[in-house]
């Protein structure tokens, strides 16, 4: 009884290993070791950009997007219609201005505005390790009052 039972377990364990060495379709790993070195060679590039951003797509799917961003000076008013961005902070600080109604700002892509100003938003501290959701239809800018850089992670989920 127990060879049979060994036997059945010496046929199930390459199933068993197959199934281990492969990931599934639309696994991402980002590594803080991979999204560092990226980060310095964003930080080089937003130095010599005219609006001092550098960002790199990571992953596009139908539903999310996947970026790293780096500024090295306030951002614009941002405003997606159909999106919800969610920040991770990896390096620096900033003042995110959020909600409140935009003013003046254009359309710069399919659902999509930019400039302008925020009028009535609501200003919050970021630091390395924080996390914040930004609703689709809500006005938010990124201020760095004084801080020299700004890393963050950005998710977008798409489909509002």
């Amino acid at each position: 009884m127990n060879q049979l039972f060994l036997l059945g377990v010496a046929a199930l364990l390459p199933l068993v290993a197959v199934g281990q060495n492969t990931t599934p379709q639309g696994f991402e790993h980002w590594s803080a070791d991979s999204l560092q070195g990226l980060e310095q060679t964003l930080k080089a590039e937003a130095a010599s950009n005219e609006h001092h951003l550098a960002a790199r797509n990571l992953q596009d799917y139908p539903n999310d997007l996947f970026m790293l961003s780096v500024r090295l000076a306030d951002g614009v008013v941002e405003w997606h219609e159909t999106q919800a961005d969610v920040f991770i902070v990896e390096s620096g600080s900033a003042t995110l201005l959020v909600g409140g109604n935009m003013v003046g700002g254009e359309v710069t892509a399919p659902h999509e505005k930019r400039n302008g100003t925020i009028e009535g938003g609501t200003r919050v501290k970021l630091a390395a390790g924080d996390v914040v959701r930004i609703p689709p239809k809500t006005p938010h800018q990124i201020l760095l009052d004084g801080a020299k850089h700004f890393t963050y992670f950005v998710t977008k989920i798409k489909g509002y």
